[in-house]
């Protein structure tokens, strides 16, 4: 990531001039920094993953997303997913594993409480 403001290379990322990046759910705040975290530690690079976004955006609005700012941070979330298989950081069905986990503790998490995630073991 460059040192000039983060904004100027982040296609259309919700921001408020005086705090920052905006968002509306925790779990936006979390894919923004893994997003950031990953490149940082070379992963990819931040040119990588602004491409890999604009194509997500891209490929949203030829399916009809009327790109109305309310779906960004799915098209983030999409552009991470893809960059950690293509980069071979785990597989699709890891991800669709760690999702499944997710959403079933979170179905079971008492609001308020700590979201955990039951570790599965090697037979699944």
């Amino acid at each position: 990531m460059s040192a000039a403001d983060p904004a100027d290379d982040l296609p259309q990322l919700p921001w408020d001039a005086e705090d920052g990046p905006v968002f509306k759910e925790p779990w936006e705040a979390s894919a923004f920094a893994m997003a950031v975290r990953l490149s940082e530690a070379g992963a990819f690079t931040w040119s990588e993953w602004v491409d890999c976004l604009a194509a997500e955006i891209a490929a949203a609005k030829r399916r009809g997303d009327p790109d109305l700012g309310d779906r960004y941070y799915e098209h983030w979330l999409s552009a991470l997913e893809r960059l950690v298989v293509e980069k071979g950081l785990g597989s699709q069905s890891e991800l669709s594993s760690l999702k499944r986990d997710w959403t079933e503790a979170t179905v079971h998490t008492p609001h308020g409480q700590p979201v955990e995630v039951k570790k599965r073991t090697p037979a699944g």
